[in-house]
């Protein structure tokens, strides 16, 4: 049954295009409410109403230390668009200032900053 209060497109099953489609808008509604880090997301694998994703994330504490946290997520959407699960497997690792690899301003990675792969993470 679907809900019809609320539909988020692109709807399952999915694409590639629509994969990635779906993975931005879920970062630029996380990104409306979290602040002060920078993250890296890839399209790791998908198929039917299933999407996974690797990540990593490089963010500091109000001490100061910089981390880099790292994973993957995999998401189940429901005939809605709306994710119905999520489950992640996250794991923080300290690192240096100078070890940072996500040099650009606040907001979404440019286009042209190299991806994970790239980045060897």
């Amino acid at each position: 049954m679907v809900n019809t209060s609320e539909i988020r497109a692109p709807l399952p099953p999915f694409s590639r295009e629509t994969a990635i489609v779906k993975v931005r808008a879920f970062l630029d509604r996380k990104w409306s409410r979290e602040f002060d880090y920078r993250l890296i997301k890839e399209l790791w694998a998908f198929g039917g109403n299933r999407i996974a994703v690797r990540f990593a994330y490089e963010w500091r504490d109000d001490a100061g230390n910089w981390f880099r946290s790292y994973g993957n997520e995999n998401w189940e959407f429901g005939l809605d668009g709306l994710m119905k699960h999520r489950h992640a497997s996250i794991n923080d690792l300290p690192i240096g200032e100078s070890e940072r690899k996500f040099h650009w301003p606040l907001g979404r990675r440019p286009d042209d900053h190299p991806g994970l792969s790239e980045l060897g993470l």
